[in-house]
């Protein structure tokens, strides 16, 4: 290790939601911050997320009761779980950790963890924009995931008693008063669990936006550059970039689903991370069709409104980060979404979206902190739950390289539990 000339307190690498949500917190509790990411803040992810903050959504995706449902899955190119086959050969070591996961002590430790870090992400939401005076930008404290079938109803009522035991606020309410909350359901909505501590966002791209404003007017720097390589000195962190290098006394990798090549390079362990193609069709005229969002436990996608319109996202596609989108998958969620209403929705002016999801095969995200003096932390990981979990999980990432107590104990966050990093 050698000695050098330390440009900035600590560097962000990445400007998604969970990196700006960081560089906010770190400032505030004093640090100096440089940001860096090769696009502007919020030009990945971030900006087409379904602006849904799923507080309850604590069950990993990895649970056995899908597994007879897989095969018919995987066969539908437009259904909710899709596997470009031109990529089966790179996402199948992916699957198999993904089916590893599935035994029930991990279904447990995943929950666990999933509920910890999203019980305090509202609050912490709204801690946030209460600083900045963001508050509207928070709508319905409500929302609701609807069924169609009996059957449905039966699973949702199991699913409802395990987030209870977990904090969670739900009640489970009949077809006739979930169209009286929300009228522009139709009939083939047999009931839902009503949520009562959600709520979206009006934008979510206005949202970081608004919150990285703040973080210019107190001083954070920004250079538009993507982060190589990082290495220790005896001072702090040598960062090396596209365009020059930075030293840091410490540095936060959070560069999202681009996050593996350089996590590898610093700590000599690969993260099986890989990237959920995720989809959203934006609605322009149809922003006051619905007064809170709505999720279909079936069809397993959400419908949000928002100041731009209504959007209508979820689908799962594993294809990596090169493929192409294939933006029928946007499109089949018009007709899932009609098949929920009472009357079709406008749609002249539907606008496709495609963006990557950073996904680990056991649903929890990666939040450490390791190296010499703890100089390297990380926050990664957060599949579809990024929005959610991003102003909590700064917390975190603040009170770690701080070296102060956590909110939560970040243990079921370790990058560890994928291996032994190498010695830093």
């Amino acid at each position: 290790m050698t000695e050098s000339t330390i440009d900035t307190d600590f560097l962000v690498i990445g400007g998604g939601i969970v990196g700006v949500t960081a560089a906010f917190e770190l400032q505030a509790a004093g640090r100096q911050v440089l940001l860096i990411d090769r696009e502007a803040p919020g030009a990945g992810a971030s900006r087409g997320n379904a602006g849904h903050f799923a507080t309850e959504q604590i069950f990993p995706i990895a649970d056995a009761s899908i597994l007879w449902q897989v095969p018919k899955l995987l066969l539908d190119p437009l259904g909710p779980l899709a596997i470009d086959w031109r990529y089966a050969h790179r996402i199948t070591p992916w699957l198999l950790r993904f089916l590893w996961n599935m035994r029930s002590s991990q279904v447990r430790r995943t929950t666990e963890g999933l509920a910890a870090l999203s019980g305090g992400s509202l609050g912490a939401w709204r801690e946030l924009l209460g600083r900045t005076g963001g508050m509207s930008l928070i709508r319905s404290q409500e929302s609701l995931t609807v069924f169609e079938k009996k059957g449905t109803a039966r699973k949702l009522e199991r699913g409802m008693k395990q987030m209870q035991a977990h904090g969670v606020p739900v009640s489970l309410i009949d077809g006739a008063e979930a169209r009286e909350r929300v009228p522009a359901l139709g009939e083939r909505v047999r009931g839902a669990l009503h949520f009562t501590a959600t709520g979206h966002v009006t934008d979510p791209l206005a949202v970081l936006e608004h919150i990285w404003t703040h973080c210019l007017q107190n001083g954070i720097d920004y250079r538009q550059a993507e982060g190589r390589a990082v290495r220790f000195t005896d001072d702090g962190v040598h960062v090396e970039t596209d365009q020059g290098v930075i030293n840091a006394r410490q540095v936060l990798i959070a560069c999202g689903a681009h996050s593996r090549p350089l996590v590898h390079q610093a700590t000599g362990l690969k993260p099986p991370l890989d990237t959920e193609r995720g989809y959203h069709l934006m609605l322009p005229a149809e922003g006051e069709r619905l007064p809170m969002a709505i999720a279909s436990a079936e069809r397993r996608f959400i419908m949000t409104p928002m100041s731009g319109g209504l959007r209508l996202a979820g689908t799962v596609e594993f294809g990596g980060l090169e493929r192409p989108a294939n933006w029928r998958r946007a499109w089949v969620l018009r007709e899932h979404a009609n098949a929920l209403l009472a009357s079709s929705l406008a749609d002249s002016e539907a606008e496709p979206w495609m963006g990557f999801r950073p996904t680990l095969p056991d649903c929890l995200p990666v939040i450490d902190r390791l190296g010499p003096g703890g100089r390297l932390l990380l926050a990664f990981g957060h599949h579809h739950l990024g929005l959610t979990q991003s102003a909590f999980t700064a917390r975190i990432v603040t009170a770690l390289a701080n070296e102060a107590e956590p909110p939560i104990p970040v243990d079921p966050y370790r990058l560890s539990r994928f291996g032994k990093p190498k010695a830093l």
